[in-house]
């Protein structure tokens, strides 16, 4: 009777049906297999299987035509292997043309497009002008000057010319118009020198 009471679980009556209480068909439906590829369990993944063959029946005898179709060794599957060979015969007749001989040819000329080489140069006469129009020469041109106040495009810098010595309206005419020695002040030694102490009654 202690066996009734597992801890704090007591004997009660289940909410719902439960399976247990109901009879079964038994082992008929059981789940399909995993091995094997007959019947597999289709929710489990299937791995390659392999079969074996059966022995091959014996070949009949007498199968074969016999010598009357002997195959050289010489013919293989991709054809037929012999040694190379030579045939002689006769020199074929041909018709006789001007050909060039062989000090029509410059085989220095063709070095420098196989190997290699440094520039090499040439001199030659002067070829002719293909044109015979007469060209101005620098002389024929005229630039503006870039000296003096009148310059064209570029900035002049302050130029003074030179002239000869006028004679018109100089003192050297009337000797009255120029000032005397007596005419200018005389200036006193403390405006131009340190002064001197000093000292009054």
């Amino acid at each position: 009777m202690y066996r009734a009471w597992v801890g704090t679980w007591r004997p009660h009556r289940p909410r719902g049906p439960v399976m247990a209480q109901f009879t079964g068909p038994g082992p008929k439906y059981s789940i399909p297999g995993t091995t094997g590829y007959l019947n597999h369990n289709p929710t489990k993944r299937q791995a390659p299987a392999y079969s074996f063959s059966g022995v091959r029946a014996p070949a009949p005898a007498g199968c074969s035509p016999g010598p009357c179709y002997y195959v050289q060794p010489s013919v293989t599957k991709t054809g037929k292997y012999v040694a190379p060979g030579c045939v002689m015969s006769g020199r074929p007749t041909g018709t006789t043309e001007v050909t060039p001989g062989p000090g029509d040819y410059f085989l220095e000329k063709s070095k420098k497009h196989i190997y290699r080489c440094a520039p090499a140069h040439s001199m030659a006469f002067r070829h002719d002008l293909a044109c015979g129009d007469v060209t101005p020469g620098p002389g024929d041109y005229t630039i503006p000057r870039v000296l003096g106040p009148n310059t064209t495009y570029t900035t002049a810098s302050p130029c003074y010319s030179m002239r000869w010595r006028t004679k018109l309206g100089l003192f050297e005419e009337d000797f009255c118009k120029t000032p005397g020695p007596a005419a200018y002040p005389k200036t006193e030694l403390d405006v131009y020198k340190p002064r001197a102490p000093k000292y009054t009654m």
